[in-house]
């Protein structure tokens, strides 16, 4: 059998914590989640934290710190991939020049890694670009870019580059070419945010085509595009990604109870394709990780 690499994403940074209850927000709930999304199936928990007392995206290096320990002390092999995309929203005043409208959370670089710079996690997220998010938009700038990324590499952590649209990946290969990305980084091809590059084969494919030769992919699909994608990201020979940050049903009108429900979903389609989700020490080795 072909073997892939499941990426759980337990909880993400929208506002679903106080309408799904089965989002996590505390740090024991959202390290639970991970170990049994691995349990499933999942090889790596791809992690954000909210603030336990109103469920809101967070940047608390403290909260990131707990969720870490306690999937440790629980004796999971799963991998840790820590986010550091938070800290990049915006929405401009639409009165004041210069000026951001609430719900805004821009905070610079090192507020945005701190916790990559403590834990030093196996894995970490680097957004390779800006785009129009929903409402308002994701500001990711070269400077900014490449600050986290000095992080990173000082911290020993893989980079995972969130690619949202085809010129991202160009500003990743620039950078690669200049040394300040790793030259073999993780790429994750995102599909289906409002408005990033959309969910369908022809845009995966095209996207997959810009890679470097020989680059380590993955994709993934938002919302009721997460299976589908799934499966063409799989065909194609990438690695694949589900979880209740980008996909909160099972099935059309069905609620996901869990992130395990999702994997478990995930799992069963891979292997009706004759594919199977890699565990821990496999997806190691696959990528260039230590062994634990």
């Amino acid at each position: 059998m072909a073997t892939v690499i499941l990426t759980c994403a337990i909880t993400g940074g929208d506002d679903t914590a106080g309408r799904f209850p089965a989002v996590p927000v505390t740090p024991r709930q959202i390290a639970e989640s991970a170990v049994q999304a691995c349990r499933a199936g999942a090889a790596i928990a791809h992690i954000h934290v909210r603030d336990p007392a109103t469920g809101k995206p967070s940047l608390d290096p403290a909260l990131y710190r707990e969720v870490v320990e306690r999937v440790r002390d629980s004796g999971s092999p799963v991998i840790l991939n820590l986010t550091t995309g938070a800290g990049a929203r915006f929405l401009p005043d639409d009165a004041a020049a210069n000026t951001a409208a609430a719900g805004s959370n821009l905070h610079p670089p090192a507020q945005r890694c701190a916790h990559i710079a403590e834990l030093r996690p196996e894995i970490c997220t680097l957004d390779m670009g800006s785009l129009n998010f929903g409402k308002g938009a994701l500001i990711n700038v070269p400077s900014h870019i490449e600050a986290i990324a000095a992080t990173i590499r000082a911290a020993g952590s893989k980079a995972e580059l969130e690619i949202f649209d085809t010129g991202h990946i160009a500003l990743a290969r620039h950078l690669i070419d200049r040394g300040v990305i790793e030259p073999d980084p993780l790429w994750q091809l995102v599909l289906g945010v409002p408005w990033g590059a959309p969910a369908n084969p022809e845009t995966m494919l095209h996207m997959r085509n810009q890679l470097p030769a020989g680059a380590r992919w993955a994709a993934f699909g938002i919302g009721r595009a997460e299976f589908p994608m799934l499966a063409q990201a799989a065909l194609l020979g990438g690695h694949v990604r589900v979880g209740l940050e980008d996909n909160l049903y099972l099935s059309h009108g069905v609620p996901a109870q869990s992130n395990a429900q999702l994997v478990d979903r995930a799992v069963e389609i891979l292997r009706a394709l004759d594919i199977e989700p890699a565990p821990p020490d496999a997806a190691r080795r696959m990528i260039g990780l230590p062994q634990r």
